[in-house]
């Protein structure tokens, strides 16, 4: 049996705790996930290195998944644009069901092998592209059948599951496994296994982007001025940089068409 459907036995009669009692033993589970992730830092660091080398040539990541896997593909591939400034086809995520299975549960869809490899080539996926499987359970045909398609055509994978030894394991070229255990809801792989794979696909965008320039020092150098929030932030982030008060970075920023990298470079 795979360790994700597993009983816990921490959790056998979580029914009958007290609120506070049940909160402690789900954040003790919760420290599992985050303890996984770090035991699997060397493998990431392998994914991130060729992802790295992907964008700097012009190719792309691609996350596909489905259930709770796809939506937080989904999720660290939307937030990319505006956190770096990148193209959003720079980094996409591919749910199995589309965009109606990020608000509807469709669990059936990643049974479909064939929809797995022809989203794939709906999203124009070339030998450029670093193709990241998706599947806490590690083998939803979904997920399986994407990446043999995405190795046909000369892409490098990688998967990211939380059981050793499943197909998905097997069929990546680069296999992350977290190792998160047993839920605390029997089979409810939204819990543990959904949170390692927030934290490593955290990793798998933010540290090319920072590789590949999208970030100075640890500043968001590439800020577009969309909101109130945002515009503040360019103002701190051109003060730190410049060591100037806020009316002199805001006057940089207008003169720059509110371009960090513009306004920090305007009195050199």
């Amino acid at each position: 049996m795979l360790k994700t459907e597993m009983r816990n036995p921490k959790t056998t009669h979580i029914d009958k705790m007290g609120t506070l009692e049940m909160l402690k033993v789900i954040q003790e589970e919760n420290v599992v996930a985050v303890n996984a992730v770090s035991e699997a830092l060397p493998s990431i660091a392998k994914a991130i290195d060729v992802i790295t080398e992907a964008i700097k040539n012009g190719g792309r990541l691609v996350y596909i998944g489905a259930g709770t896997s796809g939506r937080t593909g989904v999720i660290d591939a939307t937030e990319c644009p505006p956190t770096f400034g990148v193209d959003p086809n720079t980094v996409v995520g591919i749910l199995a069901g589309g965009k109606e299975a990020m608000f509807k549960a469709s669990e059936n869809q990643e049974d479909s092998a064939e929809a797995g490899v022809m989203d794939l080539k709906n999203n124009n996926v070339t030998s450029k592209d670093i193709v990241v499987g998706i599947s806490a359970a590690g083998g939803a045909e979904y997920v399986i059948s994407a990446l043999n398609y995405a190795k046909s055509i000369g892409c490098i994978t990688v998967g990211l599951t939380s059981n050793k030894g499943t197909l998905l394991d097997k069929t990546a070229d680069i296999s992350i496994i977290t190792d998160t255990g047993a839920e605390v809801v029997t089979g409810s792989t939204r819990m543990k296994a959904g949170t390692a794979q927030k934290l490593v696909l955290n990793m798998l965008s933010t540290c090319p982007m920072i590789k590949n320039d999208n970030v100075y020092e640890n500043l968001m150098i590439n800020l577009n001025a969309t909101n109130v929030k945002l515009i503040r932030r360019m103002i701190n982030i051109v003060c730190d940089i410049k060591g100037c008060d806020r009316e002199t970075a805001e006057a940089l920023l207008k003169k720059s068409d509110w371009n960090i990298r513009k306004a920090v470079d305007m009195t050199k």
